[in-house]
């Protein structure tokens, strides 16, 4: 299971990663994965990694036309092997054989334009994230190239018997099967010089790439081998493209003329007898891959039992842990508790201290209250002086209040001495004020009031003769 799961992430961690493309121009398809480590070549023969078939001129692309190779600071360069139509890089036609440097964004043209100033086989140089690249790819057309890419995928080096054969070795014969294109695009000539002496090559060609396929029998009693479950799958699925490819060709040698061409008819058994090969070890792969998934399946369930074991130890040492915590609590509960006491009874001791502070201002404030009221009150209007003024005698009133009075007599209400003057006290004034601070909202508001109505009332026009 955790070989399953770390192929699984090492595909994703794969699919995330950067790569090199050359992107046609005006597609969304036949897209040119430039693998790491890896020359591509290009051309419209066989033992190439990209074939490029032109319809419209066949022989616009040369055989090998261009090889693209990464230098080693990961940078790619293009070099022009000597192609009829030769490789443009940013409108501009190379060298032959010299190798360019390429930067990303560059345009590469392959060929010359036949109708108008477009060239039919032009790509950009880009580097995306493979997983976003991966639906608009072209098919890799050499075995090499395939093989490459399978193990940039599975990021997982093969065993030399599990490579496939490099196709430099391979006849041609092979090589033009293995994919459709070559029996779909016009190449006879191929084909018509084919002799007789490549049969008993492209026979062991076949066997050797069966039995690079085919695992060891032992290893279907090797645990440590499960981890090549998904390599086998791969396997399995180019069996059966062998397979499929084998028998197109089988059908296509059989729908032929064989009257007076032994060579054909020695193909079509030599064909068939490949086909039954590859069905057998296809089914021998299916058997085997169907014994690793029992035996994974075995492993994962004693796996589970272990871990079962494991989670039980695992509660088993959480409680005895719990168990250590809530002791520690209750000793911390034990000791908060004392704490908590503590407090209480020092915030009843300062709730005290603070009423009998309250008792205390509540006295001072009441004894101010009857200074003001015995010493600061004017004995006309018996409230607290308002713009206090002093007279000739001594005494003091409001000057509102002695102003009204002497409209009457001008002497003064305790004495009965003739006003001589009157003279305004500012220290009395900021004393009665700074003393009305600490005294009731009610008082406050009062004698606000009262000073709002004197104010207006000395505002008004006099109907008699004022006192000077």
């Amino acid at each position: 299971m955790d070989s399953v799961t770390s192929s699984a992430a090492e595909e994703d961690e794969c699919a995330n990663t950067e790569a090199w493309c050359l992107m046609r121009v005006g597609r969304n398809s036949d897209w040119l994965l430039l693998l790491d480590n890896t020359e591509i070549t290009i051309g419209r023969g066989l033992d190439v990694t990209y074939q490029l078939l032109s319809p419209s001129c066949p022989l616009m692309i040369s055989r090998l036309h261009c090889v693209f190779k990464q230098m080693e600071d990961g940078q790619w360069t293009v070099t022009d092997r000597k192609s009829l139509n030769g490789v443009s890089v940013n409108g501009k036609r190379i060298p032959a054989e010299a190798v360019h440097r390429l930067r990303l964004g560059d345009s590469v043209q392959l060929g010359v334009p036949i109708i108008g100033t477009k060239v039919e086989y032009e790509y950009l140089l880009v580097q995306r994230p493979l997983k976003d690249i991966k639906p608009f790819l072209a098919k890799v057309h050499s075995s090499d190239a395939k093989t490459a890419l399978i193990s940039k995928k599975t990021k997982r080096k093969f065993n030399m018997d599990e490579v496939e054969p490099s196709t430099s070795s391979k006849p041609k014969l092979y090589r033009c099967s293995s994919s459709d294109k070559s029996f779909a695009q016009p190449c006879p000539p191929v084909q018509h010089q084919q002799r007789p002496s490549t049969s008993q090559p492209e026979e062991t060609g076949s066997s050797a790439e069966v039995q690079a396929a085919d695992p060891p029998s032992h290893s279907l009693s090797c645990p440590s081998d499960l981890d090549n479950l998904q390599m086998y799958s791969q396997n399995i699925l180019m069996l059966r493209e062998r397979v499929d490819d084998t028998r197109r060709r089988v059908e296509s040698l059989e729908g032929q003329p064989q009257q007076g061409d032994p060579l054909k008819v020695e193909q079509v058994r030599e064909l068939q007898s490949q086909l039954e090969t590859l069905r057998a070890k296809m089914h021998r792969m299916e058997t085997l891959e169907r014994s690793f998934s029992e035996t994974k399946k075995q492993l994962e369930a004693q796996k589970t039992c272990q871990e079962e074991k494991l989670l039980k130890k695992q509660l088993e040492e959480a409680l005895q842990e719990q168990k250590k915590v809530i002791e520690e609590l209750a000793l911390s509960r034990q000791g908060f508790e004392e704490i908590l006491l503590a407090k209480n009874k020092e915030l009843e001791v300062t709730k005290e201290e603070k009423e009998k502070a309250r008792a205390q201002k509540e006295e001072v404030v009441t004894q101010v209250t009857e200074v003001l009221e015995n010493e600061l009150q004017c004995i006309i209007c018996s409230e607290l002086f308002i713009e206090a003024v002093i007279l000739n005698c001594a005494h003091s009133f409001c000057l509102h209040c002695i102003s009204e009075w002497r409209k009457r007599k001008d002497e003064c209400p305790i004495c009965r001495q003739v006003i001589q003057s009157q003279t305004r006290c500012l220290a009395l004034d900021n004393c009665i004020t700074s003393m009305v601070d600490n005294l009731s909202l009610d008082m406050k508001a009062r004698r606000q009031t009262l000073i709002t109505q004197r104010k207006g009332e000395s505002c008004q026009p006099r109907s008699g003769d004022g006192d000077s």
